[in-house]
């Protein structure tokens, strides 16, 4: 049991037999009546964000999440298979378990695999990934406005928008969290 008075961000707490993590909090005190805790909690399975009152010293079940070191293997139909780096045993995810960075995982790349009582409830990829652009359109001489920018396929079959100076076969390194390109890698 956790109380309201030790939440922090990221704390993954048990509400209505659901799994919801701590987006943000804030304890608020008011002239009459009692203090309470006005938070953003995000459900596990769902990706919903949801806002939740508590009151100040409420006893809420915490949950305990483990987390595996697992290797991205290869995908099959609309599940992903994944494989335990220390006991090579191989499990099988929803796709969706993933979110919208499975764009950006390519075969092999390893990722932290969250359960809950030896179920699957998420997955925490790499922040940062290096893909190799598949193809882009050209960009041409004197197209240079500040800011342009051009949609590029990667290797894994996810697009970014990407600078006009990106070529065909340039290494960029893309946020799986936000999809956003944040550098060319030479």
């Amino acid at each position: 049991m956790a109380s309201t008075s030790g939440f922090k961000i990221g704390m993954v707490l048990q509400v209505d037999n659901e799994l919801w993590t701590i987006v943000e909090f804030q304890h608020v005190k008011v002239a009459r009546g009692g203090a309470f805790v006005r938070t953003k909690l995000k459900n596990y399975q769902t990706g919903r964000i949801q806002e939740k009152t508590f009151r100040s010293g409420e006893k809420i079940d915490e949950a305990h999440i483990d987390r595996r070191n697992m290797q991205f293997l290869y995908r099959e139909g609309d599940h992903l298979v994944l494989m335990d780096n220390e006991t090579f045993e191989q499990i099988s995810i929803p796709a969706e378990m993933i979110g919208s960075g499975i764009d950006f995982l390519k075969e092999t790349e390893k990722i932290s695999l969250l359960t809950y009582h030896d179920a699957p409830v998420g997955a925490d990829l790499p922040t940062f990934v290096e893909l190799k652009v598949s193809s882009t359109s050209p960009g041409f001489k004197g197209d240079t406005v500040s800011g342009a920018t051009k949609a590029a396929v990667l290797e894994t079959g996810g697009t970014v928008q990407v600078p006009l100076f990106i070529v065909d076969g340039d290494l960029v390194k893309v946020d799986t969290r936000t999809g956003q390109y944040i550098e060319r890698i030479k």
